[in-house]
């Protein structure tokens, strides 16, 4: 395995347990355990933002195009008004 494949890979399963951290913190009861879930929701977030960054300068990760930004308004103001 190459080191593209490995960042690439990493990137994927940081992605995939920070979805899991939303749902394990939304159904948290326990104070502590809700905390310490957030934390380390946090740590990975941070974690995956430098190894995204990396990727991009490598040139191993291709971001998406950016968005319209009067699609991005619009979404905005419809969200807003919910």
């Amino acid at each position: 395995m190459n080191e593209k494949d490995m960042v690439n890979d990493y990137l994927s399963a940081l992605n995939a347990s920070l979805t899991g951290y939303a749902n394990y913190i939304a159904h948290s009861d326990n104070e502590q355990l809700y905390q310490a879930l957030i934390q380390i929701r946090n740590q990975d977030e941070a974690r995956q933002r430098k190894l995204y960054n990396y990727a991009v300068q490598k040139g191993y990760y291709q971001p998406a195009v950016p968005a319209n930004p009067n699609v991005v308004q619009q979404l905005k103001g419809q969200l807003s008004s919910q």
